[in-house]
């Protein structure tokens, strides 16, 4: 076949799912043993929604522990002004020495520093026993439920999954050889596999920097619309890449080449006679393979039985296929 150079299509399709963009995944602020359940996987939540609760019961005997220990110290606090108060009485008559005012002051104020610290301990308690009740952040649908009725949670532990509806996103992965041919793609469009003619334009929004450690392929998030049609959490769609190279390249079958120690070579046929000279790749396009290096347009290169063939082997064309004459 005569080469020869054009601007090649890129064009690839994988399969993905729809997700939501934002998905938060709830737990309680305290640990404790899950008394209710108020949602489903799938309910419709608003924010401020209550979706689980936990026993509150050694909360509230913990805030009444605290609420006992403010109020022993504000007694302690009061009994030390007044006894302040007298003996700065009997200073006045001179009666006790300054030493002895310098001194009920000081315990004045370190009971009244006891009380400031017990009034902390007991908003802070008073607060634990608020987080016994989970609620949602914000509006959205419950995607997955992470403990039940019975079980005991630590703080922190995801209990329930609720993600945002107004803005979703097609996860696919990417093999690695077309991460970099793929990244800067911009007709991007998706298709529903429950609506495959409805065309969705879509946007690459992320690219893994890392590869999957079971797939090996990079995770890429396609954004669509937020007021695309039909589009539910969940949902197959298919994502195509459409583009050509911004450079003209020659574009070759994959039965053209010849692999030989590690080096990538084409048949160029002069005069009648075949020479091997090394190439450079520069992607896939279809079934074609492109070569950046190596070749020129116009010349004439052997696509069939390249592994039978020698340095200057003599050859004869098909009809139709005019050798390149240097």
């Amino acid at each position: 076949m005569v080469l020869s150079a054009s601007n090649v299509g890129v064009n690839a399709e994988f399969a993905g799912d729809v997700r939501a963009r934002f998905e938060s995944r709830l737990g309680f602020r305290v640990g404790g043993k899950i008394t209710a359940r108020k949602v489903d996987v799938g309910s419709t939540v608003r924010r401020g929604q209550v979706l689980m609760q936990l026993d509150p019961q050694d909360l509230r005997l913990s805030q009444e522990q605290s609420m006992a220990n403010l109020r022993a110290v504000e007694t302690n606090r009061d009994l030390a002004k007044a006894d302040m108060k007298r003996y700065q009485e009997l200073r006045v008559k001179n009666f006790v020495s300054q030493a002895v005012i310098d001194g009920k002051v000081a315990a004045w104020q370190a009971a009244q520093a006891s009380v400031d610290a017990a009034q902390a301990g007991y908003r802070g308690q008073a607060n634990q026993a608020g987080y016994a009740t989970l609620v949602s952040d914000l509006d959205g649908v419950v995607t997955a439920i992470e403990a039940e009725v019975g079980q005991v949670v630590a703080p922190g532990t995801p209990v329930v999954r609720v993600a945002r509806v107004d803005e979703k996103e097609i996860v696919i992965g990417i093999p690695e050889d077309k991460v970099d041919a793929l990244r800067k793609v911009a007709d991007v469009t998706v298709r529903l596999w429950a609506s495959p003619t409805a065309v969705i334009q879509g946007k690459i929004r992320e690219v893994s920097p890392v590869a999957d450690p079971a797939t090996r392929t990079y995770a890429v998030k396609v954004s669509i619309p937020p007021a695309s049609p039909d589009v539910r959490l969940g949902m197959t769609a298919t994502v195509q890449f459409s583009s050509t190279t911004p450079t003209p390249l020659i574009a070759v079958p994959l039965t053209a080449l010849h692999q030989e120690k590690n080096v990538t070579s084409v048949w160029i046929v002069e005069n009648g006679a075949v020479r091997l000279t090394p190439v450079q790749m520069g992607g896939v396009a279809g079934n074609q393979i492109l070569l950046v290096a190596g070749v020129n347009p116009g010349e004439t290169v052997v696509t069939a039985g390249v592994n039978l063939l020698k340095n200057g082997q003599k050859v004869s064309l098909l009809a139709g296929e005019p050798a390149s004459d240097k």
